[in-house]
């Protein structure tokens, strides 16, 4: 048998590396070595853990479209609680993930303050955000840890999933902002990002929104 250390393990910006047969306690090691403060995320699921080192683009859109949610809770006047790329983890369900971004909007006052999340306690984030740049985003542990809403972004296009009893069912609408054209919008904001900046995409967006609930006031 080989055995290797993580500092020994190099995963260029844009690449992946998946291990399989890992278990739970190998799993919390490998959480523990690595660190908070680093450049990969990891997902892991019944024994596989992938290790993964974004791009650009995918730091991009990640920033973009979390800021995009943010002022549209802002607008609607709703609270909220973000945890980033929170690890997010379930010993009874060898299932961990760390999302590009999240929020806690409905059970966002359970979150306030709190410095570690135990989910056996506590709520799984109400909305999770992935960038599908580098890799397809690990579906089965945010299954297992029942996030109710997932947005997947990947080649300018957006895909809601929702959870539905034990199932992912994909759909047109947001359960979280069930009013607005979200895969059409979210999309169209973050292009307008890329080509003439985030500061201009966000005030345009801040536009667009405030004028949708102008006019459905004024209805």
């Amino acid at each position: 048998m080989v055995t290797l250390q993580l500092k020994q393990i190099r995963v260029p910006a844009g690449q992946r590396i998946i291990l399989e047969d890992v278990s739970w306690q190998v799993f919390e090691a490998i959480l523990k070595e690595l660190g908070e403060h680093r450049a990969s995320r990891v997902a892991y699921s019944e024994g596989t853990l992938e290790i993964m080192a974004p791009l650009p683009e995918h730091e991009r859109a990640k920033v973009i479209i979390g800021d995009l949610v943010k002022a549209l809770l802002d607008e609607l006047d709703r609270n909220w609680e973000s945890l980033g790329s929170t690890t997010f983890k379930r010993k009874d369900t060898s299932a961990g993930i760390e999302p590009d971004d999240c929020f806690y909007i409905q059970n966002y006052q359970l979150m306030i303050g709190k410095d570690k999340i135990d989910l056996t306690v506590d709520p799984p984030p109400d909305l999770a955000i992935e960038i599908d740049v580098t890799s397809k985003t690990q579906i089965s542990a945010y299954q297992a840890l029942r996030v109710p809403e997932i947005w997947r972004y990947e080649n300018k296009n957006l895909e809601i999933s929702l959870l539905q009893g034990e199932q992912y069912v994909k759909s047109l609408t947001s359960a979280t902002f069930p009013n607005f054209p979200i895969i059409e919008l979210i999309p169209r904001f973050v292009e307008m990002a890329r080509t003439t900046g985030m500061s201009s995409a966000l005030k345009g967006f801040r536009q667009w929104v405030r004028k949708q609930i102008e006019d459905s006031q004024g209805e």
